[in-house]
């Protein structure tokens, strides 16, 4: 039986994102909830931060030290304590270099294990979201959420440890400096300051909604790229590359012109914030030069006062640069947040258990998945163990969406769903799904043995593998292959026919013996004698085990105990063969073709 996570990997996906409906918290309380993940690296990061704090000290010391050579040292001609002096300023710069190098190392560490950890919990959460969640979510979404918005995280996090404190430590540190040395001067500096805010708060209040927006566009790639990749062999059936390739250059050139605008914005900060303070450089080498002339200063001071000019600029240069990881990082925080706050949808429930002779029981179940019109409307029927329940009906007439209420990765809308007399709604998830062996409509096959792909991880031994590769008339094709049941299945199993394929995946339903047996149109690519054998096999060696049976061809439910008829979404016939022969018109009129069709292909059912 394919496990929960797997499940919800192959489910269908959307191309739309509605993250309103995970029903999470605002965009503050998401912010927030990301920084449960940075307090158990509190005392590392504050280590890192203490690092770059000394790395700062050192680099605002080296250009005072210079500044005292000049007009200090160098006018005494003492060589000895110019040398003396120098060696102080080396000492600064190769402290400077170690810290900031220890502290870079640390912050790229740190910042490693906490995405590591996001997107540990992000996948966690994504594999226990409810069907319903992850239709809102879209496997597109999700793939994006754990790649690129936990890589803009992860570089937000390094960032603001590099450059988060050293940054302003630079800028507050120099102005003082500054002020000391020269208070005039430091008011020309000074008045850049406000105007290279504004820029920054302007640029970064704009450009947060636009790399949303961007976001949002590449899960919508991601869409186009899954769904070429998963039907590459039909596209190129239908010779339709030339339109899918069109189809990929609109969503790509569509996000590029979203990259566009948001790092159009982005790029004023930089060149921006450089004319600005390269404007008061200016000003401060003319005022420095009158002041110079005039005696009011001395060059040491304005040369040491220039390289604080430039400390300063590169500081806020590095500042504006982490508000655009910023930008980034917020907008990639809430997509991840969204996820990781979503609230339980599928809720444990306390139902008393009601005693009844049947195994499985539909009572009165209504639901739709859009809660605007129903897809199920008013589905009875009941099961004993052991028995056979065939559904048939047209596509989208509802028979997939009663497997998806029965194993509940849906919730009814209306009704009870009962096993074993348990409302399903107040049975343990884990315990509910160990019930089932499974076969979907689209189920997957991984690049695995054999052997593993029928065990699944479920530590079954080799005759049990073996036993339920016998019971899927699987037996034969795997003792044929080159290393049998250690023969390496590809990626989707696309090194096995579709009938093998099949095969494969109800030996996997069968190996843990399961009590109800779940076929969603998993016999449609068999021929008809190892259908009819297929049958057989559960019929005498799963007498115990509840099957429903999901079917096209009237051949392989023909024989069930009850055969439910479905048509947009209402139970147009409900019995058995014979009985269905008579009161159904249209089960009737879908089995003379059927049947006849298969007497003269000359098969005997």
């Amino acid at each position: 039986m394919p496990m929960r996570s797997d499940i919800i990997a192959f489910r269908r996906t959307g191309n739309g994102v509605n993250p309103d409906k995970l029903k999470s918290g605002g965009h503050k309380d998401k912010m927030k909830y990301i920084w449960k993940y940075i307090k158990p690296y509190t005392l590392i990061i504050s280590f890192t931060l203490l690092l770059k704090l000394v790395a700062a000290m050192m680099d605002l010391l080296i250009p005072s030290v210079l500044a005292k050579i000049i007009d200090d040292i160098v006018p005494t001609g003492d060589k000895n304590a110019i040398y003396y002096w120098g060696a102080i300023m080396l000492v600064f710069a190769v402290i400077s270099m170690s810290t900031n190098f220890w502290a870079n190392f640390t912050a790229a560490h740190t910042a490693g294990k906490i995405t590591k950890t996001i997107r540990h919990d992000l996948f966690s959460k994504i594999s226990y979201l409810s069907s319903k969640q992850l239709d809102d979510v879209t496997a597109p979404s999700a793939v994006s959420r754990l790649t690129s918005d936990t890589y803009n995280l992860n570089q937000l996090f390094s960032r603001m440890q590099r450059i988060g404190v050293r940054g302003p430590i630079l800028l507050v540190g120099g102005i003082i400096i500054t002020l000391i040395m020269d208070p005039v001067l430091t008011l020309v500096l000074l008045a850049t300051l406000p105007l290279i805010a504004a820029l920054v708060y302007i640029v970064t209040k704009k450009s947060i909604p636009l790399y949303t927006k961007q976001q949002n566009i590449l899960d919508r790639m991601v869409s186009v790229v899954q769904e070429n990749i998963t039907g590459i062999r039909v596209i190129k059936a239908l010779s339709k590359t030339e339109y899918e390739n069109d189809r990929y250059d609109k969503v790509n050139e569509e996000l590029a012109d979203s990259e566009l605008r948001a790092g159009g914005i982005m790029a004023i900060t930089n060149p921006t914030s450089s004319l600005i303070l390269n404007i008061g450089l200016t000003c401060v080498v003319i005022a420095g030069a009158f002041r110079v002339n005039s005696g009011l200063t001395q060059p040491g001071k304005i040369i040491a006062f220039l390289n604080y000019f430039t400390i300063i600029l590169n500081a806020m240069l590095g500042i504006t640069k982490i508000f655009v990881m910023y930008s980034k990082g917020a907008a990639s925080a809430n997509r991840v947040s969204e996820v990781l706050t979503a609230p339980e949808d599928m809720i444990l429930e306390d139902f008393n258990t009601i005693v009844t002779p049947n195994h499985i029981e539909f009572r009165h179940v209504n639901f739709s998945y859009n809660n605007v019109e129903n897809n199920l409307s008013d589905i009875n029927f009941t099961l004993k163990k052991g028995q056979t329940l065939g559904i048939l009906g047209s596509t989208g007439s509802g028979k997939s969406t009663i497997i998806n209420l029965l194993m509940r990765f849906y919730d009814t809308s209306s009704g009870k769903i009962l096993i074993d007399g348990r409302n399903i709604k107040s049975i343990p998830q884990q315990e509910l799904r160990r019930m089932f062996g499974v076969v979907f409509q689209n189920d997957f096959i991984a690049a695995d043995t054999i052997k593993e792909n029928i065990s699944y991880y479920r530590g079954l031994s080799d005759e049990e593998v073996k036993r339920a590769a016998g019971f899927a008339q699987a037996e034969e094709f795997i003792s044929a292959a080159e290393n049998g049941f250690d023969h390496m299945a590809a990626v989707r199993g696309n090194n096995l026919s579709g009938g093998q394929k099949q095969r494969l995946l109800i030996a996997r339903a069968l190996a843990a013996n399961p009590d109800i047996l779940i076929l969603d149109d998993a016999s449609s690519a068999l021929d008809y004698k190892t259908d009819a054998f297929l049958r057989h096999a559960l019929h005498e060696n799963f007498i115990q085990t509840t099957k429903i049976i999901i079917a096209q061809r009237i051949s392989s439910i023909k024989g069930a105990d009850r055969i439910l008829v479905l048509d947009d979404g209402h139970v147009i016939g409900y019995g058995t063969h014979e009985v269905l022969l008579q009161s159904c018109e249209i089960y009737r009129s879908i089995s003379e073709t059927q049947m006849g069709a298969e007497k003269e292909g000359g098969v005997s059912l």
